[in-house]
């Protein structure tokens, strides 16, 4: 049976599976190595290691928070080549990580995991994989996140349309969009980075836009040399640049409060930024938000804008009802003739594990038990199912993602290291303490414009209207969080 040997220190093994090879996923396998744990794997459905990186390689493609704030604490000092990264560059950086601290042979690749039981008699999980044969571990984390799983509306007529159509997450490079007539269906963050990267060279573009977005500067640019050796020179600057956007960060968290003094100056910011870059005053008006800022995810660009005054650019303020074998019809009726369908309509964050099927104590699916509104305590954990561990569960959204992803793996090898210490096969969250967060964490996000700010649609709300995928409170809480409540979070067993 796992886990009945003992690694170097002398405390008791334990198999580790860890799904997923995106931040998350790589953040706990470096972790693990680093506490002396030697028998994990990294089941990855893709080819390769990246997670959303790896899916996400659309034109254009690209991070919306500093470089040198979306690395690891533990490899932050990277020659990055630019102020935010592509997602090639990202791409590199996370190879780059498992390289160094020698991790790559314990991914497993081209290996989804669609579903983990738990066993009362042997206190193991069993994963399940397609191909492979069901191995028990006594440890799973889930590092799936929340961006894996794309939406693909079910528009009347799209299996009848005979150009290619595919989502941004799933882009088919091999179609050259020269010349072509693309429509891109969704004006949030995925679409603000693909438009200014094929619109120059399309024939006609025409972008749908169920509901606009705030949009703020962004300020990205390439380094130049010098200043990419004073970097590698001197790493206290990229150091320096971490706490910066961080204390950045941690100042706007307010501006999700109505009538809070950061949601003012945001609001002003994106009116400005809008006013200054559209010139036409009827497209000015189809890209005025009516909503309140923060009510939806907020848009970082510096083209975005650009890129749809361009002549053959067109925004139709319209929803797509249906599609045709040669086009797209908006809920106005009328039909737009287009040789490319580029569906950039997002992803399903408020459905946790939505990829996932876990079966805890009973045989009870996770899904179950939350219905249509997941929670869990610090995002990491659910009673009932004991030993296993999310990483950006729900309401763990809304900062450096790779800093939660940090403090969230730091958690799960610690309490990795107390079940072995303790020679207890099973952990799990004690339910008054789950009861209780989650009853703050509601508390926390009542009134917020993320519940409450009047837009149609939003991600982070489940359909009864429960915020489920924000973290309301500042980020250094939840670090000290996940530092103050390890030792009495959750009980320790043999059964």
């Amino acid at each position: 049976m796992p886990g009945h040997s003992t690694n170097q220190s002398g405390t008791r093994a334990l198999r580790v599976a860890i799904i997923g090879s995106g931040f998350g996923g790589i953040a706990t396998a470096v972790k693990l190595q680093e506490a002396g744990f030697t028998d994990f794997t990294v089941f990855e459905k893709n080819p390769g290691p990246g997670g959303t990186w790896w899916e996400n390689s659309y034109p254009g493609a690209q991070v919306d928070v500093i470089s040198a704030y979306y690395s690891y604490s533990f490899m932050y000092d990277y020659d990055w080549p630019r102020s935010f990264a592509n997602q090639d560059e990202v791409q590199k950086y996370i190879e780059d990580v498992i390289d160094k601290y020698g991790i790559r042979s314990h991914f497993r690749f081209n290996a989804p995991v669609r579903e983990v039981v738990w066993n009362d008699a042997t206190n193991t999980y069993t994963v399940h994989t397609p191909q492979g044969i069901p191995q028990e571990f006594n440890v799973v984390v889930s590092g799936v996140g929340m961006l894996n799983d794309p939406v693909v509306p079910d528009w009347p007529g799209l299996d009848d349309f005979q150009g290619p159509k595919f989502h941004t997450a799933r882009w088919q490079h091999q179609h050259d969009l020269a010349g072509k007539r693309v429509a891109v269906v969704g004006t949030g963050s995925t679409a603000s980075q693909v438009v200014p990267a094929i619109a120059p060279t399309v024939g006609h573009l025409f972008l749908f836009q169920r509901e606009p977005g705030f949009v703020l500067p962004k300020g990205d640019r390439v380094f130049t040399q010098a200043e990419r050796y004073k970097l590698r020179r001197w790493p206290i600057l990229q150091k320096l640049d971490r706490i910066k956007s961080f204390v950045n960060i941690e100042r706007f968290r307010s501006a999700a409060r109505p009538h809070a003094a950061a949601q003012r100056m945001l609001h002003t910011l994106a009116v400005n930024h809008l006013d200054k870059q559209i010139r036409d005053p009827e497209l000015r008006k189809k890209l005025a938000p009516n909503y309140a800022f923060f009510c939806k995810r907020p848009i970082l660009s510096d083209d975005f804008y650009p890129a749809l005054q361009r002549s053959n650019v067109e925004v139709v303020p319209k929803a797509v009802t249906r599609v045709t074998r040669t086009g797209v019809v908006d809920a106005a009726g009328v039909e737009r003739e287009i040789d490319v369908l580029v569906i950039a309509t997002g992803f399903k964050p408020a459905t946790y594990l939505s990829s996932l099927e876990v079966k805890g104590r009973g045989g009870r699916s996770i899904h179950e038990v939350w219905g249509t509104e997941p929670r869990a305590f610090l995002g990491l954990s659910v009673p009932g199912f004991p030993n296993f561990f999310m990483l950006y569960g729900p309401n763990t959204n809304g900062g450096s993602i790779v800093f939660q992803l940090e403090r969230q793996a730091e958690w799960v090898v610690s309490t990795v290291k107390r079940m072995a210490r303790k020679g207890a096969p099973v952990c799990e969250i004690k339910p008054s303490l789950y009861e209780r967060f989650s009853a703050w964490v509601d508390k926390g996000n009542r009134g917020t414009t993320w519940e409450s700010g009047g837009c149609n649609h939003t991600y982070y709300l489940s359909p009864a209207g429960r915020v489920v995928t924000q973290w309301p409170y500042s980020w250094i809480t939840y670090w000290l969080l996940t530092k103050l409540l390890r030792p009495f979070a959750y009980a320790f067993s043999r059964r």
